[in-house]
């Protein structure tokens, strides 16, 4: 009898699992078609059960739909990430709520305590930054699972979109990502992977 395959070891049926991952790529382009606030809702709806720690949720996202909010993003971005972003349907700017312990006798109401374990800015910062990536991992899945592409960005001046889009003080700006519908792929192949005896470890005793 013949050791099962990885597709069948996974819950998800093979068509789930090439969306999500296997045949997933990062877009450098976009169709024309648009990206909806009810497709936006949706995916938001599936990735808030991602786990959190304290249930923080600290991920906040601004959408620039306009062609004038994209203007005004573009000036802060690399050369290399400028025309993919103004001719994509849809970008958004992915930051973290530093003051995210606010809500947390609402998220968190069996510890009552928590928002003041969190008093301390420099901590509170620190966990915002690490679980709202999280939950950016989270997003570019959902993006897939509604059958778009997501393009992220680390290229850009972070302190300038800052200021430019969310100067409250609140807000660390993480990631600037694109999506939409992708257009044909014209890059090159897929990259290679690691394998798993190359990245997993048993420790035995």
């Amino acid at each position: 009898m013949s050791a099962p395959t990885t597709s069948e070891l996974l819950a998800l049926d093979r068509a789930a699992q090439d969306l999500l991952f296997r045949k997933a790529r990062t877009a450098e382009a976009f169709t024309d078609e648009p990206v909806t606030d009810e497709q936006v809702a949706a995916i938001h709806d599936l990735i808030r059960y991602g786990p959190t720690a304290y249930n923080g949720q600290p991920l906040r996202v601004l959408l620039l739909r306009s062609p004038e909010s994209r203007a005004r993003l573009l000036p802060y971005l690399s050369s290399g990430n400028r025309a993919k972003t103004a001719s994509a349907p849809l970008t958004a700017i992915l930051a973290a709520d530093v003051d995210f312990h606010r809500r947390l006798p609402e998220l968190y109401p069996h510890r009552p305590q928590a928002r003041e374990w969190l008093a301390d800015r420099a901590a509170r910062v620190e966990q915002a930054r690490f679980n709202a990536t999280l939950q950016i991992g989270y997003l570019i899945v959902g993006v897939r699972a509604a059958g778009l592409a997501a393009g992220p960005m680390a290229g850009f001046d972070a302190a300038g979109v800052q200021r430019e889009f969310l100067p409250d003080g609140r807000h660390e700006v993480l990631l600037v990502l694109n999506l939409g519908h992708p257009a044909p792929q014209t890059g090159p192949a897929r990259l290679p992977r690691l394998d798993t005896d190359e990245v997993v470890r048993t420790l035995d005793g």
